[in-house]
């Protein structure tokens, strides 16, 4: 069995749609559904059970499952929200709860595989490199990069990288993502901007180096994150915390003029002011340095990014914008 937590999200139900295209089913879901749409990630999907999150650390506290027959957890369930408040809450579910599965899986020899976050990097002072020297001197803008740099660093620490896999995701874009809200990608808001006929609106540059809507994003395809998580899934003897990007930066306008350019639509972009409270938190660059998951053995090759969205808008937005909507 595999455990997926956050299964119903966006990048959880894609490893899930990943594992099923390799013939698996043997797949506990955890997640919490809520009143939302995120229950459609899971139309076409094969797993064999569904737990709530709020009942699965109780469920390993009490012996609730065989544990030989645990193959991997691969631990995506968290707070994914970079402008979420409230620290307690954070600290639970990205720090708090992550620890409790490590240790269980730990103890017990299971591969355990878990989401970690590009916003551990801040503004970049420090590069991008996901070595254990650079991850130890990060300072996070805010208390999302935080609550995910607490438990690398916890991690780090204890020797726990060389026992397991820490992911560093940068900006994934890519079907199963409608749910999120104001955390889904600027390609999926900018085409809901496009079909309701307003131009999508772009943060103007408060910096002198960097022009109106130049910012820099690492933007990597959800299935080229799907194929490095099952890459780490199949090597059991790699551990280590990884950067997952495409490694290629590239500006908020370029993005566009890629979607543009796919839906065969003229330039519509409005540059605004950013809101005074983000500009001190918000980051103006990012690049994944993927020099250590090469050397991993990770060989395949990242979408280009034009490539990408076009197959995003030409195959899904037009209509449910999942994955299942088509492969499943």
């Amino acid at each position: 069995m595999i455990i997926v937590t956050g299964g119903a999200g966006f990048i959880g139900s894609a490893v899930v749609w990943g594992l099923n295209a390799r013939g698996r089913e043997d797949i506990l879901i955890v997640d919490r559904l809520g009143q939302g749409e995120k229950w459609r990630n899971l139309v076409g999907l094969r797993y064999a059970e569904f737990m709530h999150a709020g009942r699965f650390p109780e469920a390993l506290a009490q012996g609730g499952f065989d544990t030989q027959e645990i193959e991997a957890v691969i631990h995506m369930g968290a707070c994914s929200s970079t402008t979420e408040r409230d620290a307690d809450y954070l600290m639970h579910n990205n720090f708090a709860y992550t620890r409790a599965l490590a240790e269980y899986c730990l103890a017990r020899e299971i591969r355990f595989i878990y989401a970690s976050s590009a916003a551990t990097y801040g503004n970049g002072e420090h590069g991008y490199g996901d070595d254990a020297a650079t991850s130890r001197r990060l300072r996070p803008l805010n208390i999302y990069g935080y609550s995910k740099q607490a438990f690398d660093l916890y991690a780090l620490a204890r020797g726990w990288d060389r026992r397991m896999v820490g992911l560093k995701f940068f900006n994934v874009f890519g079907p199963n993502e409608y749910h999120k809200g104001d955390m889904q990608s600027v390609v999926y808001k900018a085409w809901q901007a496009l079909r309701a006929g307003e131009a999508f609106r772009l943060f103007r540059s408060h910096r002198a180096d960097f022009a109106d809507g130049e910012q820099k994003r690492d933007f990597v395809w959800i299935k080229d994150v799907v194929r490095v998580i099952l890459f780490f899934l199949d090597n059991r003897n790699t551990q280590g915390i990884y950067n997952v990007g495409s490694g290629r930066a590239a500006s908020f306008n370029e993005l566009l003029r890629a979607l543009f350019g796919a839906l065969h639509m003229e330039k519509q972009i409005e540059y605004i002011d950013m809101p005074e409270h983000l500009r001190a938190r918000y980051q103006y660059f990012t690049e994944a340095d993927i020099t250590r998951l090469r050397n991993a053995g990770y060989t395949a090759p990242f979408t280009p990014l034009d490539e990408a969205i076009t197959e995003y808008a030409r195959e899904y937005l037009g209509g449910e914008a999942y994955l299942c909507n088509r492969e499943c």
